[in-house]
């Protein structure tokens, strides 16, 4: 299973967005930047995920974006579920782990299984775990 670059910089644009604006709205430009995201592509991204309700956006000078709660009940496969990527280890599944085939196939139980391993680990780990990793990695630079 390889999860799209839709995944991935949503995830990393949360940690960045986190990390650079505690308590004061966070400019998607300066996210892009810093992440080196296409703009036009990260502006797509956040536009889903204020539809998730994991960011909120603050219009005029000095506008922006904040989260939408505190990022210790923000979960990584939130944002990944709010950005539209599935976490389904095959293509026959769908994203409640049911099976696209006529007949299940014999090998339903073992693509089940991932799933839900990966689906647990995802949403074992929040927004606030990434960022202190993040700070950690900075030594403490962004905080």
């Amino acid at each position: 299973m390889r999860l799209s670059t839709k995944a991935q910089y949503a995830v990393r644009a949360m940690v960045s967005l986190h990390l650079y604006g505690e308590d004061e709205p966070v400019s998607i430009r300066d996210i892009a930047a810093r992440e080196e995201i296409s703009l036009t592509y990260l502006e797509q991204l956040f536009v889903k995920l204020r539809r998730g309700k994991i960011v909120t956006s603050v219009r005029g000078p000095g506008g922006g974006y904040l989260l939408a709660r505190p990022a210790s009940q923000i979960r990584v496969d939130q944002i990944i579920d709010s950005v539209e990527e599935t976490l389904v280890p095959v293509s026959c599944m769908d994203n409640d782990g049911k099976c696209a085939c006529s007949d299940q196939c014999i090998t339903h139980t073992v693509w089940h299984g991932l799933g839900e391993r990966i689906r647990g680990f995802l949403s074992s780990i929040t927004l606030e775990d990434l960022t202190r990793e993040a700070r950690g990695r900075l030594g403490g630079e962004g905080a």
